[in-house]
């Protein structure tokens, strides 16, 4: 009977937590603070990305060409380096960021920055490598894309497939024409071998996978699809789903095929409308992630999007499939300003940064409503 008792017990203690819901192995006598809301570290100006890295600390890009890895207990630095050749201008300068699948045994990662060549203002995504407490440049994937002082996209993803691949979005570099343009790869979702080479399955043998794009700067893969969040131009802010050589209609389109124009273009360019947008309304939408966990579950199976303009987090709840929206939630509207990107933990804890600039920028941890 004491045998079966404490069976029992061993058993409800393996079952009792989610196993989406646990920290990183806590310092002894530092527990995590029991905040339901906190600023994690202040004092940031115009950080762009931040991701929970595969060594549990948050790593971070600043605008002006700065990468940083954070500690999420104490949101004190770890490490922090400049990145060589940034040029910061308007809403350029260093961008998106994303680690290898091996980072914790090869310490690569990857960068997206704007620079200049021959006086031209262009963007280049670079693999680097994390190693001795120093940051060394290992290759540069792509160079001399168009890129200006807005538009630039630039999110960066490693998706799961059996080979994975990266995806990079560039925006429209601030003319629209781009993103109709065969010529250029701009207003495109971007597909390279990890080593920067391009997929044999790539359409056309370049690195563009998707076109008719004009400035996505979220992007997430959940169950084997890629959403992509993009700003409208004074309406139809869009969340869409990302799939091979599909055109997604910027600028002849903006939201849903819904005025006679829109729909003569979609039915003759193989347009993929979004399954979710703003309206008659832009909020400006940046960072984008997928929420799954325990910890608050009124988010659970959702888009988590970041927004500049409307300076809110918005929940978009995923049908079953993830093909349809069919609930979205306003929360933190005002209370921080302009918020640029979002990532998770594997605890289900929610990293924010905002982009207000002026060194007032922060980075604030939600655990709980």
């Amino acid at each position: 009977m004491l045998r079966t008792t404490i069976f029992i017990l061993s058993l409800a203690v393996l079952t009792c937590c989610d196993k989406n819901d646990t920290d990183p192995t806590p310092t002894p006598g530092d527990p995590w603070p029991s905040d339901s809301i906190r600023t994690l570290k202040s004092g940031l100006n115009f950080p762009w990305e931040i991701l929970w890295g595969k060594d549990d600390h948050i790593w971070m890009t600043e605008r002006e060409g700065k990468v940083s890895k954070i500690d999420p207990r104490t949101g004190n630095v770890v490490f922090s380096a400049s990145i060589p050749g940034v040029v910061a201008t308007g809403e350029g300068g260093l961008l998106g960021m994303v680690q290898h699948p091996d980072f914790l045994t090869n310490g690569l990662f990857y960068v997206v920055f704007n620079y200049t060549n021959a006086g031209n203002y262009r963007e280049k995504l670079v693999q680097m490598k994390f190693a001795g407490g120093t940051v060394t440049t290992v290759s540069t994937l792509i160079e001399n894309l168009q890129a200006a002082n807005i538009h630039n996209g630039s999110r960066l993803i490693i998706s799961n497939e059996t080979t994975p691949r990266l995806y990079m979005t560039a925006g429209d570099a601030g003319a629209a024409g781009n993103a109709q343009d065969p010529a250029s790869l701009a207003g495109r979702v971007l597909r390279f071998n990890l080593d920067g080479t391009i997929p044999s399955d790539n359409p056309g043998a370049t690195a563009a996978w998707s076109f008719g794009h004009r400035n996505p700067q979220g992007l997430v893969m959940v169950n084997g699809k890629i959403y992509a969040s993009e700003h409208g131009q004074n309406i139809e802010d869009e969340v869409n789903i990302i799939e091979k050589s599909r055109n997604y209609g910027w600028p002849n389109v903006e939201g849903p095929c819904n005025t006679p124009a829109e729909i003569s273009f979609c039915t003759a360019n193989n347009v993929k409308e979004p399954i979710w947008s703003s309206g008659a309304a832009t909020i400006a939408t940046a960072g984008l992630d997928y929420y799954d966990n325990v910890r608050i579950a009124t988010w659970q199976k959702s888009l988590l999007m970041t927004t500049l303009k409307d300076e809110s987090l918005r929940i978009l709840t995923l049908s079953n499939d993830g093909l349809t929206v069919t609930g979205q939630q306003t929360v933190f509207k005002g209370t921080y300003g302009r918020l640029r990107d979002i990532c998770i933990s594997p605890a289900g804890r929610v990293y924010i940064c905002t982009s207000n600039g002026g060194n007032a920028d922060r980075i604030i941890e939600v655990s709980k409503l």
